[in-house]
C-alpha cells in the first residue's frame, strides 16, 4: 500500500484490501526497529565491498572485508543480501585439460607432488604459462608464483610463447626475491620450461627443477586455480583490444589487487602483503 499512496486514497486501499485504516497510520508512522535498522545499515555494506572490489568477491570474501571493518555478519547472510539484490561474484568453470605430447629430454621428476604447502618464502615456487584473447590475437602470460605467500613474483605478457617468456618471468622474480641453493621451481613439461636456457638458468641459481606428470594438471593446480581466476575476475570482464590495455589492466590486478589486497582463501581468507 506504501509505495501506491500517490496513486490512490488511503482510505480506498485500506477498504479494498480489508485494513483498518487507523492502524494502517500506525504502522506507516511506527519507529523503525533496531533489528530493520541493522538489517539496511548491513545490506547497504555488502553492496559497497562488492562494488569497492570491482564484483570480483563473493559472500566470503565480503564477509571477511566487513569482519575486518567491525561488521559482524555471517556468510549466509552476505549470501542472501547479494541473491536478493541480484549481485554474485565472478566464478570460474572447471579447468579443462587437453592432452598435448611431450617430448622426454629434460623433463624432472615430480619433487613437489602436489605438496603445495610451504613454510618460508622463497622454499617453493611454481610456474605456468596461460592464453589470453585480447581482440581475437592470443597473448601469452607466464607467470610465478611463491606458494607461501601466494603471490605473484614474476610475470611477463608477450605475442609469441617461447623460452624467452618464461626467462623474463623467472629474472624478474629471481631479483625481487632471496634465493637460496634448495628452492623447487615446479612447472608443466612444455617445451619452453625444458630448453636448455632456462635449465641453465635453474643451475645457475642453485634451483631444483620439479615437473608435474605426464597429462596430469593437478600437479599444477595453484598456478592454474590462479589463471583461472585472473580470467574470471579481469579478462572476461574487461575484454581488452590491445596489449597496451591488457598489460595495464594485469598490473593493477597483480601487482595492486592480487598481491597486495584481495583475500585468499588458503590463507585463511587474508591478503598476501
Amino acid at each position: 500500500m506504501q509505495s501506491r499512496v500517490g496513486d490512490y486514497a488511503i482510505y480506498k486501499m485500506c477498504c479494498w484490501l480489508s485494513v483498518s485504516t487507523a492502524g494502517f497510520y500506525r504502522w506507516r508512522h511506527r519507529d523503525i526497529s533496531p533489528r530493520e535498522q541493522y538489517q539496511a545499515r548491513l545490506r547497504s555494506a555488502v553492496i559497497d565491498v562488492y562494488y569497492l572490489f570491482k564484483k570480483r568477491y563473493g559472500a566470503p570474501r565480503i564477509r571477511e572485508e566487513l569482519a575486518e571493518a567491525g561488521v559482524s555478519c555471517c556468510v549466509n547472510t552476505v549470501a542472501k543480501i547479494l541473491k536478493d539484490t541480484g549481485l554474485k561474484g565472478r566464478n570460474g568453470k572447471a579447468f579443462k585439460y587437453s592432452p598435448t605430447a611431450y617430448a622426454t629430454s629434460n623433463v624432472a621428476d615430480n619433487i613437489l607432488n602436489r605438496n603445495f604447502k610451504a613454510n618460508k618464502p622463497d622454499e617453493k615456487w611454481v610456474s605456468d604459462i596461460t592464453y589470453i584473447d585480447v581482440d581475437g590475437q592470443w597473448m601469452h602470460l607466464a607467470a610465478i608464483l611463491d606458494l607461501f605467500s601466494r603471490q605473484i613474483i614474476g610475470w611477463v605478457v608477450d605475442e609469441t610463447m617461447t623460452t624467452e617468456l618464461i626467462l623474463e618471468a623467472f629474472n624478474m622474480a629471481v631479483a625481487r626475491r632471496h634465493v637460496k641453493p634448495g628452492l623447487i621451481l615446479h612447472s608443466d613439461r612444455g617445451v619452453q620450461y625444458r630448453a636448455g636456457e632456462y635449465q641453465q638458468a635453474l643451475l645457475d641459481n642453485k634451483i631444483t627443477a620439479s615437473m608435474s606428470r605426464k597429462g596430469n594438471c593437478w600437479d599444477n593446480a595453484v598456478m592454474e586455480s590462479f589463471f583461472s581466476r585472473l580470467k574470471v575476475e579481469l579478462i572476461y570482464a574487461e575484454e581488452y583490444k590491445t596489449l597496451s590495455e591488457t598489460y595495464s589492466g594485469l598490473f593493477e590486478y597483480i601487482e595492486v589487487f592480487y598481491n597486495r589486497v584481495r583475500r585468499h582463501s588458503s590463507l585463511g581468507y587474508v591478503s598476501p602483503a
